[in-house]
């Protein structure tokens, strides 16, 4: 009867161990499949194709991070020896899908190169050549639009009053990304601020101004442009623009109804009524 007793309990203590298991297993996967789809804010490499294309495009070779860090200006001057390069391939527990290739500009940004050499290498085409290439057919490094500078102004320090244009002189596009706009200092009242103005026509999210930026956490960062920018809605129309009018399908002025129900009465039948605004 006793050996019966302990056979029923060493069977429900295994048990449980093996549905504890399961558990925290399933726990375990849950996160890392999670972790292994990677943060939407990851930037990846000029040309990329949108993000979800991306992810089924890219065949995770290392094409591109080969050739970003063999590049010709990625020599230390002091040392002769490869520097890290610019483009990194994702591991487990990083923000980008694993095996992905992205960068973060705060390690090491996006340094321009005009041949581009991450581009022509890819395989797949989940680095796209042609939306990089310009009028003439040429490659063309200032097309690549892999996010957009964001300046959060409360961190910034330009925006206390302090000299500070670290992310305007980084900026390869000189004074056409970032530009710098003079405005009085209401504080002191005598002093001018310098306030960064980032351009997104222009700004191709390289993130040299996030790495020259002088706050222990950048006031200046380069998000997705997905992430970074509004939408402003078909609904909305510029009207001084013939072309978005256009786009728009806008009937002639005249063509316009522009009467409602209460065109109908005259203002002093509602304007005092104090139930209708």
């Amino acid at each position: 009867m006793a050996n019966a007793t302990n056979d029923r309990r060493k069977f429900m203590v295994k048990t449980v161990q093996s549905i504890g298991l399961a558990t925290m297993g399933g726990l375990l996967w849950s996160g890392f499949a999670i972790e292994a789809e990677g943060s939407p804010l990851v930037l990846r490499p000029p040309g990329a194709l949108p993000e979800e294309d991306f992810r089924q495009a890219c065949i995770k070779c290392g094409l591109c991070a080969e050739a970003c860090h063999n590049r010709e200006s990625n020599i230390d001057k002091e040392t002769g020896e490869q520097r890290e390069g610019t483009i990194k391939m994702a591991k487990g527990g990083e923000e980008a899908l694993i095996g992905t290739p992205f960068f973060v500009p705060r390690d090491v940004p996006c340094y321009m190169c005009d041949d581009i050499p991450c581009v022509p290498v890819c395989p797949s085409g989940a680095l796209d050549m042609p939306s990089l290439l310009n009028e003439k057919g040429e490659l063309d490094i200032n097309k690549a639009t892999m996010g957009l500078a964001v300046v959060h102004k409360e961190s910034c320090i330009a925006f206390w009053g302090l000299q500070c244009d670290a992310c305007y002189r980084a900026c390869p596009l000189l004074d056409e990304a970032i530009t710098l706009e003079y405005t009085q200092n209401e504080r002191t009242g005598k002093h001018a601020l310098l306030l960064p103005v980032v351009h997104s026509d222009i700004c191709t999210g390289c993130g040299l101004c996030e790495k020259a930026c002088v706050t222990e956490k950048p006031a200046i960062f380069v998000l997705p442009r997905e992430y970074a920018t509004g939408r402003v809605g078909d609904h909305y129309v510029k009207g001084w623009d013939k072309r978005d009018q256009q786009r728009a399908g806008l009937r002639k002025a005249d063509e316009i109804e522009t009467q409602t129900k209460r065109s109908e009465e005259k203002p002093v039948d509602y304007l005092n009524k104090e139930i209708e605004y």
